[in-house]
């Protein structure tokens, strides 16, 4: 019966408190929440997101991926520490982690780096967890239990493959996946670097982080920025991370790139990338560049997918199970 939820109320009932203890969490630690518009003229262009458009007299608008852009410019305004329960739409993503519609918990702060923010999310997710514990009855995660671990990106390579990556070349990606066995998908062409990082962390690491505690991965390929700083490291790293718990991605940060003109260079190279996929051209994100040109001060910023949070806290195993009505029944 496909006017029934797929998650039962108790559990929607759950969502609700924990949804509730979140905000006075943020609120608690100094933020304020606001709202930015789902619709939008402009669009943070990813070569790898497809959003949803609408039709709005006459013209074009983009329901928004995150409500990034629009934080952003709060900050140039003056905001210090701001936090969003965005509702966020993206093409084509559907599976048990996923669904077109789902809600993106982000926020930033003035002044913080990345390795602050990892912090304070692990102090999010511990108090989550130990909240969620309570409501169930059943027992609190190893999360409650030990420090969250920290792997940089190579580090966890050097764990789980048995060597580091980012210096390697492309070629090189390739032998280490035929040496573990894995057949690429046909549509990843032998020049895409971070295309065959991609295959190997899904297949060789991903699942392994996260599972007796949850784990950050940080200190991306540079290659791997999207909007973070480059530090010029050798090789260079993107300082972004992201946190794992029980081989799922809760979690995206960044310490955030303040440079406009890098974000015109990259928001080019994406474009250039889709178009080379055969994918629509977009429009990119001219009002958060003109903010960023008046100054986006120096702050870190994270983007999680609260459905994915509830779930893992509930003890749950698909967003479905979370959610009132996916796709099939919006």
């Amino acid at each position: 019966m496909t006017f029934r939820p797929t998650a039962t109320l108790e559990t929607l009932q759950q969502r609700a408190v924990l949804l509730s203890l979140v905000r006075s969490f943020f609120v608690e630690h100094g933020y304020w929440e606001c709202e930015t518009p789902l619709l939008s003229h402009d669009v943070v262009v990813d070569a790898n997101l497809e959003p949803v458009t609408s039709q709005v007299g006459g013209e074009t608008l983009f329901l928004q991926t995150s409500p990034e852009a629009g934080m952003k410019r709060l900050l140039v305004a003056g905001a210090t520490a701001i936090f969003q329960f965005a509702r966020s739409f993206r093409q084509g993503e559907r599976g048990r982690l996923h669904n077109p519609e789902f809600t993106m918990l982000e926020w930033y702060r003035v002044g913080d780096t990345h390795h602050d923010q990892m912090a304070f999310v692990e102090k999010l997710v511990r108090h989550v967890y130990e909240q969620a514990a309570l409501l169930t009855g059943r027992p609190p995660t190893a999360a409650g239990e030990t420090t969250f671990e920290k792997l940089t990106y190579d580090e966890a390579f050097e764990r789980h493959v048995g060597q580091r990556v980012l210096h390697l070349e492309t070629n090189a990606l390739i032998e280490l996946a035929r040496i573990h066995g894995i057949a690429p998908p046909q549509s990843l062409d032998t020049d895409d670097r971070d295309g065959w990082l991609n295959l190997l962390l899904a297949e060789l690491v991903e699942p392994h982080l996260g599972k007796t505690t949850p784990t950050f991965l940080y200190d991306y390929p540079a290659s791997q920025c999207a909007l973070a700083r480059i530090r010029n490291d050798d090789p260079p790293v993107a300082e972004r991370f992201e946190l794992y718990d029980r081989g799922i991605e809760l979690c995206n940060g960044y310490h955030e790139l303040t440079d406009p003109e890098e974000l015109a260079r990259r928001t080019l190279i994406e474009r250039e990338i889709r178009r080379a996929n055969a994918h629509p051209d977009l429009p990119g994100a001219a009002r958060l560049e003109a903010a960023m040109r008046a100054g986006l001060p120096e702050c870190s910023g994270v983007a999680l997918g609260f459905d994915r949070l509830v779930m893992l806290a509930l003890g749950k195993t698909e967003i479905d199970e979370v959610i009132a009505f996916p796709i099939e029944r919006a």
